[in-house]
Parts: structure tokens; sequence; C-alpha cells
């Protein structure tokens, strides 16, 4: 197959586990308030999707096995696996907005124009000035 053959592919967006403590309806709305995107369908306690612009999405699935990720990573203790990147017009403003609507800033902050957040499920999200 050729890359003229390939089938279309596009990236709709992310799929973020939530644990017992923080459920997958109560992680959708903080990314509902932080993001402004609305909740577009969900299941009781175990799954929710939110849509934004463009056809992007945000998943959010129940995993009763679900640990946080430790931000920074280290050996022998759940790794981070990705975490998302939001651009900002005013990162202060962001992060006030970010905090207000249930996330907390990280303790290690590795770059000074980036602040490194945790969502209420402890996924580590980064704020920084850039195109919005």
């Amino acid at each position: 197959m050729t890359a003229a053959e390939r089938p279309r592919i596009r990236l709709r967006g992310p799929v973020i586990d939530a644990g017992p403590t923080q459920n997958a309806l109560d992680l959708a709305s903080f990314y509902e308030q932080l993001l402004g995107w609305a909740i577009a369908d969900q299941a009781p306690g175990g799954w929710a999707i939110l849509t934004g612009p463009d056809g992007l999405k945000i998943e959010i699935q129940g995993n009763t096995d679900y640990e946080p990720p430790r931000w920074p990573n280290r050996p022998d203790e759940q790794q981070m696996m990705l975490h998302l990147d939001f651009a900002t017009d005013d990162v202060d403003a962001a992060v006030a907005w970010a905090i207000e609507a249930g996330a907390t800033v990280a303790d290690y902050q590795p770059q000074a124009n980036v602040r490194v957040m945790l969502d209420p499920a402890g996924h580590p999200f980064c704020l920084f000035r850039g195109a919005v």
C-alpha cells in the first residue's frame, strides 16, 4: 500500500481514565468547565464524552483499577502515559481558572513559561502562552 492508497485517518482526541475516587462524570464536568466544551453523552459513573471545536473530543472512561500517574515520573510508580497541552492568551488567568474548576498546580515545574497542572484525577496537563 502506498501513502496515496492509505485509508483516511484523523485524530479525534484522547480517552482519559478516571478512578473510583474521581468518577468519569466528575472528571468530565471538570473539563467541561475548564474548556467550555459540552458533555455530549454519558453513562452513569463509567463514561462521558466532551465535544469541542473542529470535531475534537475528550472521552473519559471509568476504571476501577485506576492509579493516578506520578509527576514527575519516579521508578516503580505509575508512569504518566501522556499529558494534554492547552494554549492560552494569559497563563496566570488560565491557572486561576483551572484551580477554580478543580485543578491543582503541580509541585514540580520544569519550565518557567509553562505551568504544569493536575486535573482532579491526577493527570498532568500544561498551560502555556500560544495561539488560541
